[in-house]
């Protein structure tokens, strides 16, 4: 990589062709007296150059260093021993060994001409490396004759670091995720990164050069005043959270983070803005929060049906451990149900789970059938204490009581006059005779009265000849979503 002519700070005048005029013209005087014992001025300002400056003879033998060179080096070569260069080693750029010989100082004095643009990496007797542009400048005197060259060797090591951290912040910036902008303190766009384009649908060339209030929304345009202001005084603006505009029109939630810009004097010139897009964050707090309410709505009402299924069972029951029983069951029940419940966010209950559920200790003796139905949160837990009832008496007393009687559970979606109903039934088949209780207790109110609260045609709990029966029917809306 060819860098032309470097900078080296506090002396970037000598790193242009007419610095290396100057230096040699100086030099020329100075490789006039170099055999002799004159000459200690031009040695004196030669040598409080802080650039690295040496002298070779026609032939490329050192004749003169200053101290910044011996101090580049890392060695005090000897006088007119040591030739074109007073490196310990040499490399390309690339890592291959350079012989001295090959070096741009020998080239300059083979070729009689200066050697421009090219770069080179030395090497100490220590075994530290450093990059740097060499200047090598044929001398002829006033015949015409060569008489030595002069080289000004810029040490680039803090412009390459500052190039490879460039880079490597150019990199993270175009490779993030998040939106960067530059602007000025007018508010016009003078970057735009990659992470920008996605979110807001605009290339670099449509915003360079236009105001960053394009993104604002026309309720929200105060907002960049008041941002800038806040820029102009040297403050940060972290984690604001707002609004702005898609090219598409669309409006995303984002959080900016704003920083002043400052130029070499430390003068603020412009901010940079960072903006997240927190679209998904957002709605993840909603539905945290929905949830939270829901959480809260649904352990309330759960209090109160846990208190009516414990208030309730002991009515008809002989003993406490009959009760105990009875309230355990229930529990189990509605503790199955909340699971479920809790594994969709409390959207709802698949109906043929709860059935399944429930059922699932008589399974062999239960048919089941039934299209696709989503059962609300409060629906579910009745239908499963609904369900646990019916199959506690089947158990007891009904077709599950002995080793030859079956349940078939059914239900059905259907439309009347353009409603969307559901019906569900259950039928006990093969059991013993059957005939209703003496006494109801809290499973006759969860199927004659619960269950009221979500249908309009409620057959109940039937002591048929055939079997105990149940059947419910209503608007599927009142339950769950028409499909």
């Amino acid at each position: 990589m060819q860098l032309g002519k470097a900078a080296v700070p506090g002396v970037t005048s000598l790193t242009s062709d007419a610095a290396v005029m100057a230096v040699r013209r100086s030099a020329i005087g100075l490789a006039g007296v170099a055999r002799s014992d004159s000459g200690e001025g031009w040695r004196e300002l030669i040598n409080a150059l802080p650039v690295a400056i040496y002298t070779t003879d026609e032939a490329g033998r050192i004749t003169f260093y200053n101290e910044a060179a011996a101090a580049l080096w890392g060695r005090r070569p000897t006088l007119g021993e040591d030739w074109w260069c007073g490196s310990w080693r040499l490399y390309w750029p690339d890592g291959r060994p350079m012989s001295h010989k090959d070096c741009p100082m020998a080239l300059a004095l083979k070729l009689g001409r200066p050697i421009r643009g090219v770069e080179a990496v030395a090497e100490r007797p220590d075994g530290s490396r450093f990059p740097f542009v060499p200047y090598p400048t044929p001398l002829y005197d006033v015949a015409g004759n060569l008489v030595g060259a002069v080289n000004m060797l810029v040490d680039v090591t803090e412009q390459k670091r500052a190039e490879r951290v460039g880079q490597r912040l150019v990199s993270i910036v175009e490779s993030s995720d998040d939106a960067i902008v530059g602007k000025d303190l007018d508010g016009i766009v003078d970057s735009w990164n990659a992470g920008a384009e996605r979110l807001f649908g605009y290339t670099a060339e449509e915003m360079i050069g236009r105001p960053i209030s394009t993104l604002i929304p026309l309720d929200r345009r105060d907002e960049e005043s008041a941002i800038l202001e806040r820029i102009r005084r040297g403050e940060r603006v972290d984690h604001y959270e707002t609004v702005r505009m898609r090219k598409d029109g669309s409006l995303v939630e984002v959080s900016l983070s704003v920083s002043p810009i400052r130029n070499e004097v430390g003068n603020i010139v412009g901010a940079s803005k960072i903006a997240r897009d927190i679209t998904e964050g957002k709605q993840a707090q909603a539905r945290q929060e929905l949830l939270a309410r829901e959480l809260q709505h649904r352990t309330k009402n759960l209090f109160s049906v846990l208190h009516s299924v414990i208030s309730r069972s002991f009515a008809g029951k002989s003993s406490v451990s009959e009760a105990k029983t009875a309230i355990l069951g229930r529990l189990r029940a509605l503790a199955e149900t909340h699971v479920m419940l809790s594994g969709t966010d409390w959207r709802g209950a698949d109906l043929a789970q709860v059935v399944r559920t429930e059922m699932g200790p008589y399974m062999g003796r239960v048919t089941i059938e039934g299209p696709p139905v989503i059962l609300s949160a409060q629906v579910a837990q009745s239908f499963a204490l609904v369900l646990h009832e019916l199959a506690t008496n089947a158990a007891k007393y009904g077709a599950l009581s002995n080793l030859r009687g079956s349940v078939d559970i059914r239900w059905s979606v259907f439309d009347r006059d353009g409603d969307c109903q559901f019906r569900f039934h259950w039928q006990e088949r093969g059991g013993p005779p059957v005939k209703p209780p003496m006494q109801t207790g809290f499973g006759s109110v969860v199927l004659e009265q619960v269950m009221t609260e979500y249908f309009d045609t409620l057959s109940g709990i039937r002591f048929g000849a055939d079997g105990v029966s149940y059947e419910l029917q209503g608007s599927l809306a009142t339950i769950t979503k028409c499909p």
